[in-house]
């Protein structure tokens, strides 16, 4: 069993427009609601490759309750509209083990232009956790590690969570001897980094952010002496650079593509999450994280990926060995 953290849920609303032009009114052709937050699309995608999930985080509010029937509505469904059944791939169950609050739980709004495919991203803040909201979802999540194969904390923090948290969280996964991954961004990454995590999975700005560097043997190497067991740096397009105790790789898709790249990072968290746990060498994990990756942005539904183009892709994403410099 693998568990997600999402300490900043969201209710996830994309509309598409045949375009987007600043300063005018649009007709919204299309509009789709799915629960979300990057540990929960990472969820959706463990679940999708036959791993049992468990997301816990926060959830408040009228906007808490729709993620939650969405959410329930999401496991019971099963695959079908992503393709999983197509590529042949077994759906596992994700169970819901979120924290109420008082606040309500944000939204986030994806504006896809139908034109160029480029997608506007509004994100909303989250609600207000308190001390002791704080100390119940700790209390929760000390359960669900005890016995958990891997777990994975990603996303921003709402507010009134402190910036250490997942410097927190990450000594408590490591003190119950469970392999975690951490995925966020700013001064939690920087915290959460010397609490020394299995794996971390910035970007490239965020990696540059916290090491100074935009090269990514440089940084990925920075990242590693400040205390990452391993890092692997998403760059965009170009795909995947990684650098871990066993060698250095890069990884990239055999061909670039547009689409929506919203919920392309927490398939590759998925991707690497679940090579983890199945033990896979290095290179697989990474050539099955861009894969993943990629088939996300060519899906019509933010956070979702395309399962038939996963499939195509796979054996076509180039895994290198680099040299040390």
């Amino acid at each position: 069993m693998i568990v997600t953290v999402t300490l900043n849920a969201a209710l996830d609303i994309t509309y598409r427009t045949p375009a987007l032009v600043p300063h005018t009114t649009h007709r919204v052709s299309d509009v789709t609601e799915r629960p979300g937050g990057k540990g929960i699309n990472v969820a959706r995608v463990l679940a999708a490759l036959g791993h049992e999930t468990v997301v816990t985080g926060f959830a408040g509010g009228r906007t808490g309750d729709v993620l939650r029937e969405l959410l329930a509505h999401t496991s019971q469904a099963g695959t079908s509209q992503a393709g999983m059944s197509q590529a042949g791939t077994s759906q596992a169950g994700t169970t819901d083990a979120l924290v109420p609050v008082a606040g309500a739980t944000r939204r986030t709004v994806a504006v896809v232009d139908a034109a160029t495919g480029d997608t506007t991203q509004l994100n909303e803040p989250g609600p207000v956790v308190s001390a002791a909201e704080w100390a119940a979802f700790l209390d929760t999540y000390a359960r669900l590690i005890d016995g958990a194969d891997a777990v994975a904390l990603c996303g921003s923090l709402p507010p009134g969570i402190h910036v250490g948290a997942y410097a927190e969280l990450v000594r408590l996964a490591r003190g119950a001897g469970v392999p975690v991954l951490l995925d966020t961004s700013g001064e939690p990454l920087r915290r959460g980094v010397a609490a020394r995590p299995d794996l971390v999975k910035p970007n490239a700005d965020e990696l540059a952010r916290l090491t100074g560097s935009r090269e990514p043997l440089r940084a990925t190497r920075d990242a590693r002496r400040r205390g990452a067991h391993a890092v692997v740096a998403s760059l965009g397009p170009e795909g995947l650079f990684a650098a871990t105790p066993e060698g250095l790789w890069r990884a990239a898709p055999p061909a670039s593509v547009k689409g929506n790249p919203t919920g392309a990072g927490d398939s590759a968290v998925a991707g690497l999450l679940s090579g983890l746990v199945e033990r896979l060498p290095w290179p697989d994990r990474l050539a099955r994280a861009v894969a993943l990756s990629t088939a996300t942005v060519l899906a019509p539904v933010a956070g979702e990926f395309d399962a038939v183009t996963y499939e195509k892709l796979l054996p076509q994403v180039a895994v290198t060995e680099q040299p040390a410099g």
